[in-house]
């Protein structure tokens, strides 16, 4: 049986969950259980706080846990990262009131700085020659220049709109977090091989994601042209139809060029196209 840490509540809770749903792995999502066992995989759950993980997998308690790459770079602990897992991205940075000019990095020299990273922030500070006065802070750091208690903050940013809110201005990104798969050193080799179909179906899922199967219908004249514009996984399926001068084409397409595309195969006489997502694509 595999363990796994996972954050007891939250956004990386709620992502976590998802994808374990997607990768066919039923885990009852009670929050009143400390942890449960899933009913279809030989893996069980370990519901924590996220600052609690890197060291619950770094101590054996769970052998990995999916954690943000910020606490898992701010505790420091002896475990290592098995695969970045492509949600909940935020980046940490540094931030001041609005009002105050900046003039670069040098600003901080001296300056109080409030935060939840501390390990973090100094790594950096001391990195760039900047001495300033780390005061540490858990709960709501946005709030601290605004009351006088430092002069900038480090914390977390996602959309900006906290910043924002509070008057504050982003002026120096330190680091880019998402969520990582970490685990521990020294799992034995059954463990490793269900680690290693956890990641087999973990891949399959994120693969499908941003993709779209795509289905249209094409004169033959154009199949030539049509198939040069799609950069599909490999060569396009392509299905007669009844009507000898037409064929129906099939392929995959990342969403983040999807319309871009889709309008160049307007232009060469596609028609009745279908966009399908996919729910999962094992390479």
């Amino acid at each position: 049986m595999l363990r796994i840490a996972v954050q007891s509540k939250g956004r990386l809770y709620e992502d976590t969950m998802n994808l374990l749903k997607e990768a066919d792995i039923k885990v009852s999502e009670s929050k009143r259980t400390l942890l449960v066992q899933s009913t279809n995989f030989p893996l069980e759950v370990l519901f924590l706080r996220d600052d609690d993980i890197p060291q619950s997998v770094a101590s054996g308690v769970a052998d990995i846990g999916v954690v943000g790459e910020n606490e898992f770079e701010e505790r420091q602990e002896d475990a290592h990262i098995i695969r970045p897992l492509g949600f909940s991205k935020c980046r940490l940075s540094l931030a001041i009131p609005k009002a105050i000019d900046y003039t670069g990095i040098s600003w901080f020299n001296g300056k109080k700085i409030a935060t939840s990273y501390p390990g973090i922030l100094r790594r950096f500070m001391n990195k760039n020659n900047i001495k300033a006065d780390i005061h540490v802070i858990t709960g709501s750091v946005e709030i601290s220049p605004g009351i006088g208690l430092a002069d900038a903050i480090f914390d977390i940013v996602s959309s900006g709109s906290t910043l924002v809110h509070n008057n504050l201005k982003e002026v120096e990104v330190v680091m880019k977090s998402e969520a990582v798969l970490i685990g521990n050193w020294k799992m034995d080799d059954e463990k490793r091989k269900i680690l290693n179909e956890l990641l087999f179906r973990f891949e399959a899922v994120q693969i499908a994601r941003d993709k779209k199967y795509v289905m249209m219908n094409a004169p033959k004249d154009k199949v030539a042209d049509i198939t040069k514009v799609l950069p599909g996984i490999k060569s396009p399926t392509i299905i007669p139809l009844s009507d000898p001068e037409w064929c129906a084409i099939h392929t995959v397409l990342d969403e983040a060029r999807f319309w871009e595309i889709i309008g160049k195969l307007k232009e060469l006489g596609a028609q009745g196209i279908l966009v399908s997502p996919i729910e999962k694509m094992i390479l």
